[in-house]
């Protein structure tokens, strides 16, 4: 992540600014430039791969924005998921979707997922509180590097993806590694394993 412009802005105006190329999130107030890995990158787009498959083999009507925002409750703070999964029908009552791709409601959100990179305690904290006052019902952390803190995936790291699930308003999590099946409430049949994901690159 490279820090654009140490001038606050609120969010109606970092989305006037918004440029047609690059990646940007909004971080209470600040612009930062989103620079992924190539692994980073080959993660996401196996991840999106197979979703979409499930999507269309399911009808669900789902689809995968790839520059749509999250917009964070109470804060000047925007954030650009890895993978989100929006339900096409929710949009009609999402104020801000036709003029500026942004998501501000979290029933309009099937599932949410973040790549782990060096701002691991972003993805473990900041976006895990604001996806869960948003109500958004399923966020996933991909942690192939096991970069979290030994709080977030235990001793000794290893990579990890944690599946949170909104449950009364709280998430509660499940992990998974290795050659374990993720198990997923917005998709049941997923038959996809985190050794997988780690290996999409090969």
């Amino acid at each position: 992540m490279v820090s654009v412009r140490s001038q606050p802005m609120t969010f109606a105006e970092f989305l006037e600014w918004y440029p047609e190329n690059g990646r940007y999130e909004l971080i209470n107030g600040c612009i930062v430039e989103m620079q992924p890995t190539g692994k980073h990158e080959e993660i996401k787009a196996f991840l999106n791969g197979e979703l979409f498959l499930e999507i269309r083999r399911l009808k669900l009507p789902y689809f995968l924005p790839q520059q749509a925002l999250i917009k964070a409750p109470k804060s000047e703070t925007g954030y650009l998921p890895d993978v989100l999964i929006v339900d096409k029908n929710a949009l009609k009552t999402e104020p801000l979707w036709e003029k500026a791709s942004t998501i501000t409601k979290g029933e309009s959100v099937g599932l949410i997922i973040e790549v782990v990179s060096n701002n691991w305690r972003d993805d473990y904290g900041h976006k895990l509180v604001d996806y869960e006052a948003l109500g958004i019902s399923e966020y996933w952390i991909v942690d192939y590097l096991a970069l979290g803190g030994r709080r977030y995936i235990g001793s000794p790291k290893q990579p990890t993806i944690t599946v949170y699930q909104l449950i009364e308003g709280e998430y509660q999590w499940q992990q998974f590694r290795k050659n374990e099946r993720i198990i997923s409430p917005a998709f049941p049949e997923l038959n996809l394993t985190a050794e997988q994901v780690f290996n999409a690159d090969k």
